[in-house]
C-alpha cells in the first residue's frame, strides 16, 4: 500500500530517522581500546532516565520480558515467597515468570482497568511480621488496560509497614515516557526494553538496579548464567561486556538518548500527557469507554478502548490495518475482542495522532460501531490546538 504505514500499537513504536540512521553502519570491533567510550555513556545517561543516582544501569541484548528473569534469579531463591498484584496481561505474565521460576506468589487478583492498591499491599506487608515475603512485583504501565498505577504511594504504604521487601518495577511501557523515579520510590529492580519510551526496535533488555538489590546476587540461589549480574558488572566497570553485544542496537540507544536529552525529559512527559487527553477526549466524542476505571490512572502511553456489548474488538482492529494501513493493539488475555487499544508512546505528534484517530473513526464504522466520523477527530483538535497556544504562551 502507498504511503506511510501507521503504527499507533503500544509498542513497538515508531522509530525516528535519527534512530534508524545511527543503527545503519559497519560491524566494529568491540574489544578494541576505543569501544568503551560507547557503553560507558550509555550507562551514565541511562541513570539520568531512570531517575537514579546510586542505581546501577544493565544492558542485554534481550526484551523487557528477560529482564523479568534477570531481575529475579539475581535476588532470590527458589521457594522464596513474593507479592504481586494481577490486574492486566502483563501483569499477570510477570507472575507466571516467578511462579515458573519456582518462587511462590501470594496474589493480589484485581478487575482488568483497577491500578494496584497500596493500601492492600501495605495491609499484607504488615501482617507479615516474620517478613516471609521477600519481594513485591508491580507493573507501572499496564499496556494491556492503559492503567498506570502510583509506584510512589506503593513505596509509601510499605516504608509504613516497616516490611524489607525488595520492590520490583517493570516500566516496559513507562520508562522514558512517563514519570519515573528510582531513587526517590526506592526501587530495587526497575525493568524497560528499547522498543516503547526509548523509540527504537526491539532488542535491548534495559534493567536499572539498588545497591541492595545488586547485593542480594551472592545469596541469591536461582540459577543464571546469560543473566548474571555479576558477570555483567565486572566487565561494563571496564566498558565492556561479558559476551558480544547488540552493536547497532547500541549506537541507536545513543542517538535516541540524545533525542530525549535534547527535548528534556520533563517536555518528554508533558507532550505523552498531552497527546494522551486528546485521545481520550476522541473517546469520549465516540461515545465509547476507556477500560481504565479511575482518570487519576489514565495512561499516558496507551489508551485501551471498550466496544460495545455484542461488537468484536478485533474486527475493529483488522479492518484499521487492512484497508487504512493503521495497525491498533488488540486485547489481550481475558480483553481479547472487548478493546483495541491506541498507542501513543514515543516518536510522534499531534497530527501523526489525528491521522490514526481518523483511522480509528472509520474502522470503527466499518466495523457496525456507528461513530460520527469527524468527531472524534474534532474533540482531539481543539485539545491539542487549545493545549498548543497554552505552551506557546509560557
Amino acid at each position: 500500500m502507498p504511503g506511510r504505514h501507521f503504527l499507533f500499537v503500544p509498542g513497538p513504536t515508531n522509530v525516528p530517522d535519527r534512530v534508524l540512521r545511527a543503527m545503519h553502519r559497519a560491524q566494529e570491533d568491540h574489544r578494541s581500546s576505543a569501544f568503551p567510550e560507547l557503553p560507558r555513556g550509555l550507562f551514565a545517561d541511562l541513570k539520568r532516565i531512570y531517575g537514579t543516582v546510586k542505581g546501577q544501569t544493565f544492558i542485554f541484548p534481550a526484551t523487557g520480558t528477560a529482564m523479568w528473569e534477570a531481575s529475579l534469579v539475581n535476588s532470590l531463591s527458589p521457594g522464596d515467597r513474593v507479592l504481586a498484584c494481577r490486574f492486566g496481561q502483563f501483569s499477570h505474565l510477570f507472575i507466571d515468570c516467578a511462579e515458573r521460576l519456582g518462587l511462590r506468589v501470594d496474589v493480589i487478583d484485581l478487575e482488568w482497568g483497577e491500578a494496584a492498591p497500596p493500601d492492600r499491599i501495605g495491609q499484607l506487608l504488615a501482617g507479615d511480621t516474620q517478613h516471609d515475603i521477600k519481594a513485591v512485583l508491580i507493573v507501572h504501565n499496564e499496556t494491556a488496560t492503559g492503567v498506570t498505577s502510583d509506584i510512589g504511594a506503593i513505596r509509601t504504604a510499605m516504608d509504613a509497614a516497616k516490611h524489607p521487601a525488595l520492590l520490583y518495577v517493570d516500566g516496559v511501557s513507562s520508562i522514558a515516557s512517563l514519570d519515573f523515579r528510582f531513587d526517590e520510590w526506592k526501587v530495587d529492580f526497575a525493568i524497560a526494553g528499547s522498543q516503547k519510551g526509548f523509540m527504537m526496535p526491539a532488542g535491548l533488555g534495559l534493567l536499572c538496579v539498588s545497591e541492595k538489590g545488586l547485593a542480594m546476587a551472592d545469596s541469591a540461589k536461582c540459577a543464571r548464567v546469560f543473566f548474571d549480574l555479576r558477570d555483567q558488572a565486572k566487565q561494563n566497570a571496564l566498558g565492556s561486556f561479558p559476551y558480544t553485544p547488540a552493536l547497532a542496537h547500541l549506537f541507536g540507544l545513543r542517538a535516541a538518548l540524545d533525542m530525549l536529552f535534547e527535548e528534556g525529559m520533563d517536555n518528554v512527559i508533558a507532550r505523552h500527557h498531552r497527546l494522551a487527553e486528546g485521545v481520550r477526549r476522541a473517546v469520549r466524542a465516540w461515545g465509547l469507554a476507556i477500560c481504565a476505571q479511575d482518570p487519576k490512572t489514565y495512561s499516558g502511553t496507551v489508551t485501551a478502548v471498550l466496544v460495545p456489548d455484542g461488537k468484536n474488538a478485533a474486527a475493529v482492529i483488522d479492518i484499521a490495518f487492512r484497508r487504512y494501513n493503521l495497525a491498533l493493539g488488540g486485547g489481550l488475555g481475558r480483553l481479547a475482542g472487548k478493546v483495541f487499544r491506541i498507542g501513543h508512546v514515543g516518536d510522534l505528534n499531534d497530527l501523526m495522532l489525528l491521522g490514526a484517530l481518523s483511522g480509528v473513526e472509520m474502522a470503527l464504522n466499518d466495523a457496525g460501531i456507528p461513530v460520527t466520523l469527524g468527531s472524534g477527530v474534532a474533540a482531539a483538535q481543539a485539545w491539542y490546538q487549545e493545549s498548543a497556544a497554552t505552551l506557546a504562551s509560557r
